[in-house]
């Protein structure tokens, strides 16, 4: 069972509130938490657990989608800088982590506020204080779409 498979067949279905846009090699949905402001998630449509074994003209189209990505999740929600994580521990399923920093978004964790998304306690990071209810949410996809929009007209 792959949770990343599932969330791709609620998409497929409809089905998932945190759907943003499909491109060529993958989805582009809201991560559920938070607590990074406009934290969002590109999975890879095909099930692959390492990006070695994806052929290279898709394995480069992947790496190309997912910084488009990432420059409209810049755009889209401000950020100073942004982070990827693309790790597969928990979920043995090609997805790339795309979190927009700001200043100060670790609070008193790391140096001065500053550090990787990791030094955040997990318990808060995921807690479901931080999780956008359904006015929020549909704000931050049309921000996303819009940007992502400029890309691929």
């Amino acid at each position: 069972m792959c949770l990343i498979c599932d969330r791709i067949k609620m998409i497929q279905k409809g089905e998932n509130p945190y759907f943003v846009k499909e491109l060529e090699t993958g989805y582009v949905v809201i991560g559920d938490n938070q607590h990074f402001k406009g934290y969002t998630l590109f999975l890879c449509k095909r099930h692959e657990t390492e990006l070695f074994n994806l052929e290279r003209p898709f394995a480069n189209k992947f790496m190309q989608e997912m910084m488009i990505v990432a420059k409209a999740v810049k755009n889209a929600f401000h950020a100073e800088k942004m982070n990827y994580e693309c790790l597969g521990q928990g979920d043995a399923h090609l997805h790339w982590h795309l979190y927009p920093r700001v200043k100060g978004d670790l609070e008193n964790y790391g140096n001065n506020g500053a550090g990787p998304v990791w030094w955040y306690p997990m318990e808060k990071m995921y807690c479901d204080a931080n999780r956008p209810d359904a006015g929020e949410l549909e704000q931050m996809k049309s921000a996303l779409r819009t940007e992502l929009d400029k890309v691929f007209l």
